[in-house]
């Protein structure tokens, strides 16, 4: 198991070793696996890429992102302008239904409510808004709602589960009751927690989803 100065350099090494992310404002502390990230960067995606790019890192088994959003320059888009601009990028996303969706503004800080079919429209909403620039940070309060009965959900997501090479199936157990589903088990990283939780909403008609999948490095 690496040492908490160990982990910190690796995530250091890493955030620096990604040509998407600018990291020269972004500090790294661990503590028994789990990594906060501070400092400062100029945009919302930018603050949950190193999110993402942290999360790969062997032996970090949490994240503290308490990086903060600075705007470019010194103009400060009024929230009004914002909501224009979410609009406009939720339309122009095919796998958004726009129509279903409400955004709030307040203080550059973005709220999506509405409701969707799918967890792929709730994520690619958020997805949609991330780069857009004065906004702050995102709240995704969108609800899932299916009228698709699920069918053979623990088979269909166990399935799905072994078929991806950057997980051990074996070490993750699948319960579906009605359209919730709760994981449980162990991986070896985060990324790979997530890409579980991903495989489980795939499912038709799932509207829940729980995590409990311990990262053991």
């Amino acid at each position: 198991m690496s040492t908490d100065m160990q982990l910190r350099q690796d995530v250091e090494r890493e955030l620096s070793w990604d040509p998407g992310l600018d990291a020269r404002n972004v500090a790294v502390t661990a503590q028994s696996g789990v990594v906060t990230l501070t400092g400062h960067v100029n945009s919302y995606h930018a603050k949950m890429e190193a999110e993402r790019i942290a999360k790969r890192v062997y032996g970090v088994t949490g994240i503290a992102n308490d990086i903060e959003v600075d705007w470019p320059g010194t103009k400060k888009l009024l929230d009004a302008d914002l909501v224009q601009a979410v609009l406009a990028a939720l339309k122009w996303n095919a796998a958004v239904p726009a129509s279903k969706l409400k955004p709030i503004v307040r203080d550059g800080w973005l709220t999506l409510e509405g409701k969707v079919d799918w967890f792929y429209q709730k994520r690619a909403a958020e997805n949609a808004v991330r780069s857009l620039s004065g906004i702050r940070g995102v709240t995704n309060n969108i609800m899932i709602e299916s009228d698709v009965v699920p069918q053979r959900v623990s088979e269909k997501i166990t399935e799905a589960l072994t078929r991806n090479a950057q997980l051990d199936a074996r070490r993750i157990s699948v319960l579906a009751q009605d359209h919730k589903v709760t994981l449980s088990g162990s991986v070896r990283s985060w990324a790979e927690r997530d890409d579980a939780e991903t495989a489980a909403w795939a499912a038709p008609g799932i509207t829940a989803v729980e995590n409990h999948i311990r990262v053991t490095a």
